[in-house]
């Protein structure tokens, strides 16, 4: 348990920003969050601050590829319903707003430094050590961002996490609860049990229970409702064989390829901060002030780590590393780019300050020779046009499904396959049945009821199906004779455990009287005895541990408590608490260890209660 609470203190307190965003992007997300909405397209309202339908469908889109992304070939469709990712996705939004309102209100805030550092020291965005261009693009490319977008995201997770620290990170304990917690933590029991086993064998059944089962229990014993559908399926792959790449075209991916290649500037900066403590006419004197040193030969490190109020930099003589466009503030960036090697700007504005910026050095890119890259654009290429092909079939397979009364007509207009799915029931089957989606729209009332052609159905990115039910399977009641085998075994295991639970209780009343010796047999069987045993024990089923600590404590060495415990057989552990063993004092970094699980779950706990009492005090309105 010790290496529990050492492992799980460490908590989101010891987790980096970005460990923070990267977790919440991928369990809850929060996606596209910076999407033009207007009032006709609200998902809902925070306070007065929209979430459009656009930012909620999104949400959900994330949602159901991480899932995808996450469990990979073991990934069940069938397991995503609909209207729960919705649901789920929406709570997320809101509660994201709302604490991004918390935020605001409480003025928390960071500089546009602190933002870059996080950015460039990133390990996602790096090669080999150093911050890439082309791999932060990748990355927030793949994550759906620009990068504006991802900027004004990250700062945004970054107030969330500064709000998270402070409510959660000012959990306390005292020295009382510490010692409490140890003493609980630290106990041992001795105990005994007996196993009062059920005997099926001793069971015997009549015709007549077994039908009054039957009878009672009828809504149990029923077929599954079910159908067997018929369906075409439309696959994006077939299409890769009827497109080609014009040499033209390949030439002009090529050129666009390297286009997007730029160099890499290394520069370092001395920071001095516009703020409540600091005014606009002190700032610039301050950094006025630092220019004429350098002018004066002054090292720039030395006066970066004196002056700069850029904790990410300055200890490193506010040396920034290399990045490409795009990844600082615009005015920091244009006066980056008009510098010549070890030659330091003037003082630059921007939202945060006055800065001096040195370019420390410049690394051209590499640029990549046509036939290296001739594969990659060819299947590029290809896939841009599988993609409208793709979208333009599923448009004609849709139109034409839903203009015909069978599937015979759409599958010969696109040259597919009607195919015939298994029986399956409401909660999914093999096949295309494992997708929940297809489940959803073989029981709707359009298809099993109306026998009207489904509409397209997106089973993954590269597949749609269209579907009608063939038949439709009705539940009806089962025979007797075919459940006959299964109410006995049922009838059989609930009689033979009641038997042992009668058993078990009279044993254990005459124990408590003394009618029977505590360590005496019973049929044979002896009690087996534990000494000493943790919250942990091994060996010990864990329903007998839990109802083993709840039990009282004896009131005397020969009045020991008593509990039974059912096993999954139907039969009786009697559990015989003989004593409770209280612990040594812990020790000081046992108490370190301790203390800081409590104020780690405290804070948690803290920050659970402010996230209610955002959302008790809101004016929310869902659409």
């Amino acid at each position: 348990m010790l290496q529990n609470i050492r492992d799980n203190s460490q908590g989101w307190i010891a987790k980096t920003i970005i460990g923070v965003i990267v977790a919440l992007m991928a369990l809850t997300g929060f996606d596209a969050i910076f999407q033009a909405t207007t009032h006709k397209n609200e998902a809902a309202k925070v306070n007065g601050e929209e979430i459009s339908q656009n930012e909620l469908s999104q949400a959900v889109d994330m949602q159901r590829r991480q899932l995808m992304q996450q469990l990979g070939k073991d990934f069940d469709a069938s397991l995503l319903d609909e209207k729960m990712l919705r649901e789920s996705a929406l709570k997320g939004l809101i509660d994201r707003k709302l604490l991004l309102q918390g935020a605001e209100q409480a003025k928390f805030a960071f500089s546009e430094g602190a933002l870059d550092q996080v950015i460039l020291q990133t390990p996602e965005f790096q090669v080999d050590g150093k911050f890439s261009s082309e791999r932060f693009d990748q990355v927030i490319r793949q994550l759906g961002y620009s990068r504006m977008q991802f900027r004004q995201m990250l700062a945004q997770e970054m107030l969330i996490g500064q709000l998270r620290a402070g409510v959660a990170g000012s959990g306390f304990v005292t020295d009382a609860e510490v010692l409490a917690f140890a003493r609980l933590e630290k106990q041992t029991r001795d105990f005994a049990t007996l196993n009062v086993k059920a005997d099926p064998a001793a069971v015997k059944l009549t015709d007549d229970e077994v039908k009054a089962y039957y009878d009672e229990h009828a809504k149990e014993f029923m077929t599954p409702d079910q159908v067997i559908i018929d369906y075409v399926e439309l696959k994006k792959a077939s299409f890769f064989d009827q497109v080609a790449v014009k040499d033209e075209d390949l030439q002009a991916a090529y050129q666009k390829e390297i286009a997007n290649l730029s160099e890499q500037r290394r520069a370092a900066h001395i920071l001095i901060e516009v703020n409540d403590k600091t005014t606009e006419a002190q700032a610039k004197a301050k950094i006025d002030e630092v220019q004429a040193r350098l002018a004066k030969g002054e090292k720039f490190e030395a006066l970066a780590k004196e002056f700069s109020q850029d904790p990410g930099s300055a200890n490193n003589g506010g040396d920034l590393g290399y990045a490409g466009p795009g990844v600082y503030d615009p005015a920091f960036e244009k006066a980056l780019y008009s510098l010549s090697k070890d030659q330091v700007s003037e003082p630059i504005r921007t939202d945060f300050g006055y800065h001096l910026i040195k370019l420390l050095g410049v690394e051209a890119p590499e640029v990549p020779t046509l036939a290296s890259l001739k594969d990659k654009l060819t299947r590029e290429l290809k896939a841009a046009q599988v993609e409208q092909r793709f979208v333009e079939a599923t448009k004609q397979l849709e139109d034409s499904a839903f203009e015909a009364s069978d599937l015979a007509q759409p599958a010969a207009d696109l040259k597919l396959t009607v195919h015939t799915s298994k029986p399956f029931g409401r909660e999914g089957g093999e096949g295309v049945a494992a997708n929940r989606a297809v489940v959803t729209a073989a029981f709707s009332t359009e298809v099993i009821d109306e026998g009207a052609n489904s509409t397209a159905i997106e089973l993954d990115p590269e597949t749609v199906i269209v579907l009608r039910s063939k038949e439709h399977l009705k539940p009806a009641q089962l025979p007797l004779e075919s459940v006959n085998v299964a109410i006995r075994t049922q009838l059989t295991k609930e009689h033979a455990s009641a038997a042992a639970k009668t058993k078990a209780e009279k044993l254990i009343a005459d124990l408590r009287d003394g009618k029977a010796p505590l360590d005496k047999a019973v049929d044979g069987q002896n009690w087996k005895a534990t000494e000493a045993a943790t919250r942990g024990q091994e060996g010990v089923d864990p329903a007998v541990l839990q109802a083993l600590f709840r039990m009282p404590k004896p009131a005397a060495k020969d009045k020991p408590t008593f509990t039974s415990v059912t096993l999954p057989d139907g039969s009786l552990m009697i559990v015989r608490l003989n004593g409770v063993n209280e612990a040594a004092a812990p020790t000081d970094e046992e108490k370190v260890q301790y203390r800081r699980f409590l104020a780690s779950r405290e804070g948690q706990q803290d920050f659970a209660a402010y996230r209610k009492q955002l959302e008790a005090q809101a004016e929310i309105k869902r659409f």
